[in-house]
Formats: structure tokens, sequence, C-alpha cells
């Protein structure tokens, strides 16, 4: 009896607690399904742009260690020895090749110059053979003989005088060459003769050369008879009318002697 009162008495309270949970109830699932309702295009928005996000592939690599290092630069040496750069080859090649090129150019220039240096090397001692004579230096006429006895007519001086030479005819740019081997002991000019070589050609005799021009020596030189020692200049104003010719004298121990005696 009391009980039946007690729900009678509280009706109004226990529907109001009744009515207030279902309200309650209702506004959490209106609330979770709206929520799940917001949250689901965030999510297939971030998954739409996970796929569309490149993706990048990082690899990691384990650091090299020391040996390694040591290896690959021991191995780039190596492989550098046994398989070279095509123009390091070329390069070296080419190196090689002018070295040896130079070095054979200057043991053949070194040759030349010691065998022509033997060749043209003088003798211990000079000597004059007088019984093989001289070689005739030019070819040609003998137009004022040598005469030390009495004096000869040289016709541009219109004068009457001795002379220590023999006058030979020849032609400008004529070969004058060696009457016998000798050393060239001078080389002067003066107005008379014009370009003069002397020559010592051993036992105390002396070849001089006049009337020359474009002498390829020099004082000191040896030459072998038969050589070319220059060549016919034109003449000088003291045989203007002689015309070019080769002045040629021959001393023993300083005094003249004539040398058409001792020609071949």
């Amino acid at each position: 009896m009391r009980r039946g009162n007690f729900f009678r008495r509280n009706q109004y309270k226990i529907a109001a607690v009744c009515v207030l949970a279902a309200v309650l109830g209702v506004t959490g699932v209106y609330m979770l399904n709206n929520r799940e309702t917001k949250e689901e295009p965030k999510q297939q928005v971030a998954i739409e742009q996970q796929q569309n996000t490149p993706k990048v592939a990082v690899s990691q690599k384990e650091p090299k260690q020391e040996w390694q290092e040591e290896e690959t630069e021991e191995t780039q040496k190596v492989s550098a020895v046994i398989h070279p750069k095509r123009e390091d080859v070329i390069r070296k090649t080419d190196t090689d090749m002018a070295e040896a090129d130079s070095k054979t150019a200057e043991e053949g220039q070194q040759e030349t110059v010691e065998t022509s240096a033997v060749k043209n090397a003088p003798p211990a001692e000079l000597h004059f053979d007088t019984a093989a004579g001289l070689l005739w230096p030019v070819s040609g006429a003998v137009i004022l003989d040598y005469s030390m006895d009495q004096t000869v007519h040289f016709q541009t001086l219109d004068q009457y005088k001795y002379n220590p030479a023999v006058i030979i005819a020849g032609n400008v740019n004529d070969k004058v060459k060696a009457a016998a081997n000798g050393k060239i002991t001078d080389i002067s000019t003066n107005e008379v003769t014009g370009c003069t070589v002397t020559m010592d050609i051993g036992d105390g005799y002396t070849a001089i050369y006049g009337q020359l021009k474009e002498v390829p020596y020099e004082t000191g030189a040896y030459i072998e008879a038969g050589n070319t020692i220059g060549f016919v200049s034109e003449p000088t104003k003291y045989y203007a009318v002689e015309g070019s010719n080769l002045y040629f004298a021959l001393e023993k121990d300083g005094v003249p002697v004539d040398p058409v005696e001792f020609f071949q």
C-alpha cells in the first residue's frame, strides 16, 4: 500500500527522469552520427592526398668503411696503370717518339761533327810533298809569270815590276781549290790582291791565294787539297786590264819561289 502510494506521489518525477533520459539518448545518437558524418569526408580527403602524393624512395646507404675507401683508391690506381686513358697513351707515345727523334738527331749531329772534326783535323805536323807537287787552284792560262830576277810589264799600271806570284786567268765565281793540304793562318783584305788567304802547307812552305770572295772558312781551319777555299772575285783596280784572275804565290821560309815548278 505504501509502495503504491510512493509511485503515485513520484510518478511525475519518474516520468520526467525517463523523458530526460530519452532526450539525452536521442541527442547522443544524433551527435555521434553527426560526428561520424563530418569525419568521413576528412578521412576521404586524407586518403586522396596520400594517394596523390608522389612517393620518394629513400635509400639509406650504410656509411663506407675506411677499409672500403682505401680499397677503392688502390683499385683506381691499379686500374689507371693497367688501363690508362687513351689520351695519356697517345700523349706518352708522341712524347717518347719526339724524344727518340731528338736523341737520334743529336746523335747524328754529334756523329757528323765528330766525323767532320776527324776529317778536317790537321795532322800532328804538316808536310808538303815536293815530289807530289801542287794542284792547279783554277783551270786557266797564266797571264803574268812569276819573275823575281827581272821585271815584267803590268798592263793596268803600265809599269815594269817584279812579280812574286803567278796571275792565272779565271772567270768570276769560278771555284778556287786548295793546291795542297794546309792550315789557314790568315784571312785579310788589301787593295792590291783583295781578299787574300794565307795557308801553311808544311816544311816551311806557304801558299797565298788572292782576288777571292766568299771564303767559307776561318783562321785555323785545316783544308785538304782539292777542297774549295773560295771563288774568283772581280779584279781590284790594280788588275782592271788583266781582268778577273787568281793571284797565287808560294813561299819557302818567307822567300818567294816559282809555284809553276811545283804544279802537277
